[in-house]
């Protein structure tokens, strides 16, 4: 009768060696030696080189300083530019310039203000893309995102490491560990299939 239990015996070394597979992906997290080999997680073993290519991976795939100036240029930015700068005109030209200069606000009717206002705010949106391009271009210079990232990930402890993975693939971990008791059964099963017909 023993037998039958034969199955069930293998979907759950099916379940348990998939399992500890899993487990051995963060586990453990120091190196270990035993006598003529070591052991140690896949994921703290090469931490420092997963974070090297995903450092790569984003900067070259995922954030792109091209994609900031097209960000600036675009249609909606310059409309929320245009907004901004034609409230920033308006208080200089109402409020600022008479602190300022108030002798000269003086002598200022509606009709002038309005013009020099137009004439800034044409000089500002010539003048701004150029600005903006600029500072998108020192920016690159000045910020290496592959190295910050790589810096990020081997940074991290490998409880976090672990936490994060998980956080993301908790739902596919379990399915590749029921998969293995699914497919232990089935092979069980099998098995005392072949037994059954000699």
């Amino acid at each position: 009768m023993l037998i039958y239990t034969l199955p069930f015996i293998a979907a759950i070394t099916g379940w348990v060696t998939n399992f500890l597979a899993i487990k051995m992906l963060f586990h453990p997290k120091k190196k270990v030696n035993l006598f003529l080999f070591s052991i140690q997680g896949i994921f703290p073993k090469r931490q420092d080189l997963l974070a090297e290519r995903l450092g790569k991976i984003v900067s070259s795939e995922l954030f792109s300083f091209n994609d900031i100036k097209d960000r600036f240029t675009s249609t909606s930015s310059a409309v929320e530019i245009n907004k901004v700068l034609d409230e920033k005109l308006e208080d200089f030209m109402e409020i600022k310039l008479k602190t300022a200069m108030p002798m000269l606000a003086m002598f200022l009717n509606s009709d002038t203000k309005a013009k020099i206002k137009n004439t800034l705010h044409q000089e500002f949106q010539h003048i701004l893309p150029d600005i903006l391009n600029n500072y998108a271009d020192r920016l690159e210079k000045d910020i290496d995102i592959e190295k910050i990232v790589a810096q990020k990930v081997s940074a991290f402890s490998s409880d976090k490491l672990e936490e994060i993975l998980f956080s993301i693939m908790k739902k596919e971990f379990k399915f590749i560990e029921l998969l293995g008791g699914v497919l232990g059964f089935l092979i069980g099963l099998i098995q005392l299939l072949i037994i059954q017909l000699q």
